[in-house]
């Protein structure tokens, strides 16, 4: 059977789908095309459960994170807008902590993250586009940090959307609110790629086979580093804490195949094609 046709699924929520082939490839789909994958309370609890669940299964090497129908995501549902209006502080609170932790789950997901971005990405999607580590956008994409037009902020998403557009670019488009390309959001580092629809899913597939060569413990204490230096100073305690995570990589039974079979010239046992 074709390693990529062997599924398992993870059936939390008809609203968010999850498929693992059988290279280890995680799928979670948003579900709600009637609504253009708008979410609530309801798809974020789904999202956190899927998502720590993936985080902690030793068989998934990758997830992409994908939609169904038109759009990828249009934000936040307008029922659950209305609900908001008349929420205490309290509520409101609770709710914005709820998708802050949905937020920081995939953000820090031990596995490669993917966004496959189609149709509209606007306010919370933004979000969810940024905490992944790659995102392959369609070139008819639109994107729009939509919030301020409701008299709100983008507050949970900004930490990450920040880290992605940069300081600058957030200052336009946070008070704007206005539409952008996907070309555009190329440019200012949303996308890792922009390419026609019929593209996204090989553009994908390649980043994927990529992954897939690579040890699986090494690609997720490479994503750690990255957490772990970004914006600190080259100090003695920094250069410390890296030459100790190479030394303790070498010697590790992943680092002692990877040297081995580079040495004997033969691909190591983690290797799918």
């Amino acid at each position: 059977m074709d390693p990529k046709m062997s599924q398992t699924n993870y059936p939390y929520s008809e609203h968010v789908l999850c498929d693992i082939d059988g290279r280890g490839v995680a799928t979670v789909t948003l579900n709600r095309p009637d609504v253009h994958n708008a979410f609530d309370d309801v798809l974020i609890a789904a999202l956190t459960e899927t998502f720590t669940r993936l985080d902690s299964d030793n068989t998934v090497r990758a997830v992409v994170l994908a939609s169904t129908g038109k759009s990828f995501c249009a934000g936040a549902d307008l029922n659950w807008m209305k609900r908001m209006a008349s929420y205490s502080y309290e509520q409101n609170l609770n709710d914005a902590n709820a998708l802050a932790t949905m937020l920081h789950t995939l953000n820090t997901l031990s596995k490669p993250t993917i966004a496959r971005v189609q149709g509209a990405a606007f306010g919370g999607a933004v979000g969810l586009v940024a905490c992944c580590d790659m995102a392959v956008g369609s070139k008819l994409s639109k994107f729009c940090l939509s919030e301020v037009k409701l008299g709100l902020i983008p507050a949970t998403i900004s930490p990450y959307v920040i880290q992605a557009i940069g300081g600058r670019n957030a200052r336009r488009y946070f008070t704007t609110a206005e539409v952008f390309s996907s070309r555009r959001a190329r440019r200012i580092g949303l996308l890792s790629e922009s390419v026609t629809e019929e593209e996204l899913d090989s553009t994908i597939e390649t980043l994927l086979e990529h992954i897939l060569k690579n040890g699986p413990n090494a690609v997720s204490a490479a994503k750690k580093l990255i957490a772990d230096v970004v914006d600190r100073v080259p100090d003695e305690t920094l250069r410390n804490m890296t030459s100790e995570r190479i030394a303790n990589t070498r010697v590790s039974s992943e680092g002692q195949e990877g040297l081995g079979a580079f040495l004997q010239k033969r691909r190591p046992n983690w290797y799918i094609l």
